[in-house]
């Protein structure tokens, strides 16, 4: 078994050590809260310095250019986020190993090709035409849709649902409870009654993807619905009919992207972000939590609130906002001088 010391760690991610402990041996990871003396924790954000100093990890983790602020034992390095990561492969469980072959209970249809190394795990269902990529692993009780193809080294956890016609890149990975495919929400009032649009269409799911639990992404009214390579999607996110994802963009929970609206490449949408239909948004805009939008967002903009403000618009206003009472205290004051006056 290997032995851990934070000189050792440090050495693992390009750090150096400053403090006395550079021998002291580590045994795991965690949070600057909770970490004991046998732990690494790390300090990526100015606001948590105190907790930092209080903290009684073996070693800290911080950034090269706070390394004089601080007595305890640190390893510096240039991204504190990054470095922890590293680490934390060290200390991780080993990965849950899955068996290739077909489980005898899975369903497999007979013109279904499953590629070389694949897992089918138990009571999982391939329909026909589908193509499963070498290495790839369908987790239990998943369900992928006639002629759906599925890339290699994919890995859909249980309980993951790919309807028919669906594409999914390499090294995509799929949280349990997903719905890929499903028909979108289209309706047509007609003699009093909202009567059912089909979708035609399909989604399409470039390479490393990732996918949170019990998101949907909708197939589209005709044509596709597109998440471009290295998306990455947290947990219970909806996606519309046709919409498009630019590359490496991040969805954070919550979040919902109606019919035909387009996102650029490196956009971030944080959490519980609406967006109406038909709209683009720019490569590398940012909506921060609970925006709401309606119209077209440019390029690079930071935008804040319910309507989707400018971030500093935005705190202006919610900073005005808790200010009414105050201010409409002093207006009354002043319509009372004025009736006095008058």
């Amino acid at each position: 078994m290997t032995v851990h010391t934070v000189r050792s760690i440090a050495d693992h991610v390009g750090g150096t050590v400053v403090g006395n402990g550079a021998d002291t041996i580590i045994t795991g990871i965690g949070d600057l809260r909770s970490a004991q003396p046998d732990q690494v924790s790390f300090l990526a954000n100015a606001k948590y310095e105190t907790v930092a100093r209080e903290s009684n990890a073996g070693a800290i983790l911080i950034s090269l250019k706070d390394s004089g602020k601080f007595s305890f034992t640190r390893i510096l390095v240039e991204s504190p986020s990054h470095a922890f990561g590293k680490i934390a492969q060290i200390f991780a469980p080993p990965p849950v190993r899955h068996e290739p072959g077909i489980h005898p209970t899975a369903v497999v249809a007979l013109d279904a090709v499953v590629g070389e190394g694949a897992s089918i795990q138990a009571h999982a269902v391939i329909s026909a035409g589908v193509r499963i990529g070498a290495r790839s692993v369908v987790g239990a009780n998943c369900f992928i849709g006639e002629g759906s193809v599925i890339g290699d080294d994919v890995h859909l956890y249980p309980l993951v649902t790919i309807r028919e016609r669906s594409i999914l890149g390499a090294r995509v990975i799929v949280h349990s409870g997903v719905v890929i495919g499903g028909d979108g929400f289209g309706y047509d009032f007609q003699n009093g009654k909202h009567v059912k649009i089909p979708h035609t269409g399909y989604v399409q799911i470039e390479d490393d993807v990732e996918i949170g639990a019990n998101t949907t992404i909708d197939r589209g009214r005709f044509g596709r619905t597109h998440i471009g390579e290295g998306v990455k999607i947290d947990n219970l996110v909806m996606i519309a009919h046709n919409v498009t994802i630019g590359a490496h963009s991040i969805i954070v929970s919550q979040t919902g992207i109606s019919g035909s609206t387009a996102l650029g490449r490196y956009v971030t949408l944080a959490g519980q972000v609406g967006l109406a239909g038909h709209l683009h948004v720019g490569d590398r805009a940012i909506l921060t939590a609970q925006s709401g939008v309606s119209k077209d967002v440019p390029a690079g903009a930071v935008l804040s609130g319910h309507h989707a403000l400018p971030t500093r618009e935005s705190l202006k206003i919610e900073a005005l906002m808790r200010r009414l009472p105050e201010l409409v205290d002093r207006l009354k004051e002043l319509e009372d001088k004025v009736r006095s006056l008058s």
